[in-house]
């Protein structure tokens, strides 16, 4: 009588297994997905027992529902999975190669930030609502196509004007790449993390959209008129008018030292 076969083979598979779970849990953590997984395993575990007592008409009702779990799961749990994979790709130190092959950052005319620091402390003081990208290498084309098509010089008459209370653009976000404002009331994903009660649409929007590309986003509270800025899964708030460049030019800087450093690195 011996034991099970244990090798290292084994041990690497279960160490995968291991990682890959504690993976899922922080991508669901903060979410329904665990309720939503506890029930599934209860429906298993349910059709299992049926199953074993042989009752035919649920053991058939019951089949149906599994055979079709895969996509419902899919169905189900887009949300994180969608946040799951963007997480995965988001390892920028090692996918750089992805960044140089679509690199849509080569003819990218700079920014003056002025106009965008001047619209946004005006409308910090007068606790005028506003969101505002600023495009980075990630491609927006669908954030782009879910707004309206402007292609306009950046200005803080233009910026001020689309904000505007009860203006037909207000609502959604303003998409800027280089000097040029691309597109307005556009529809940002909105986070999946679990945020103080205290962040409005606009900063759940603004760390939503900053966990999915490297834009930089802007967000001015209509509440309090406090200035907000997400990068990178982070956000910022209650920043000083008079340190807003200061804190754009941080972000843009990261940015950079990322794009010299996939050049740099070998694919």
């Amino acid at each position: 009588m011996g034991f099970i076969p244990f090798t290292f083979v084994d041990f690497i598979d279960i160490l995968l297994v291991a990682i890959i779970m504690f993976a899922i849990y922080r991508a669901m953590r903060g979410t329904s997905a665990p309720y939503i997984m506890a029930g599934i395993f209860i429906i298993y575990l349910v059709w299992i027992l049926v199953r074993t007592f042989n009752l035919v008409l649920l053991s058939t009702i019951l089949g149906q529902i599994i055979s079709v779990g895969v996509i419902a799961i899919l169905i189900v749990f887009q949300p994180e999975i969608r946040h799951f994979l963007q997480a995965i790709g988001r390892q920028r130190s090692k996918f750089r190669f992805i960044g140089r092959f679509f690199n849509t950052n080569r003819h990218k005319t700079s920014l003056d930030l002025q106009p965008v620091v001047t619209a946004c402390r005006e409308m910090g003081a007068q606790k005028t609502g506003a969101l505002i990208i600023i495009k980075q290498s990630n491609d927006l084309s669908v954030i782009e196509e879910s707004g309206i098509a402007i292609d306009a010089k950046v200005s803080t008459a233009l910026l001020e004007n689309i904000f505007f209370k009860n203006a037909p653009l207000h609502d959604g976000a303003v998409i800027i790449s280089g000097d040029r404002v691309i597109a307005a009331k556009c529809v940002l994903p909105v986070t999946q993390q679990d945020v103080p009660k205290s962040y409005g649409m606009r900063h759940r929007a603004a760390l939503g959209m900053s966990e999915v590309s490297d834009a930089i986003i802007i967000a001015v509270s209509e509440e309090t008129g406090g200035i907000s800025i997400a990068h990178d899964s982070t956000i910022r708030r209650d920043i000083e008018p008079a340190h807003l460049a200061q804190a754009i030019h941080k972000s843009l800087r990261v940015n950079d030292e990322r794009r010299a450093e996939a050049t740099q690195q070998p694919a």
